[in-house]
């Protein structure tokens, strides 16, 4: 596991963390959003996380905890998130051909 620099981390979560506040401030002013999100999504990258408030608590947790028991912490972690799966059960599924029984017998 390629972990980034804790310098680094520390610089993007205190600027996520700058822009937050100012996005509850002014919520309708929409360069300031812009930045907030942009600011998630380079935290999201730095971290590995598709979730900006993941990658905000799991940038405070890299700071908080030693290098090797985050990447341990990372390691136990269940992934139930990314084996989600969307859509149907299989069996409710219908093919888009119809009820597949030959036009015309019914």
């Amino acid at each position: 596991m390629l972990l980034p620099a804790k310098s680094e981390v520390a610089r993007e979560l205190r600027r996520y963390r700058a822009w937050e506040r100012m996005m509850l401030a002014s919520p309708a002013d929409r360069a300031v959003r812009a930045a907030f999100e942009d600011s998630g999504h380079t935290l999201c990258a730095l971290m590995g996380k598709r979730c900006a408030r993941e990658a905000a608590d799991a940038a405070e947790r890299y700071l908080r905890a030693g290098l090797a028991a985050y990447a341990e912490e990372q390691r136990k972690r269940p992934r139930t998130a990314t084996a989600a799966r969307r859509g149907p059960p299989a069996a409710d599924r219908h093919s888009p051909a119809g009820s597949g029984t030959p036009s015309g017998a019914a």
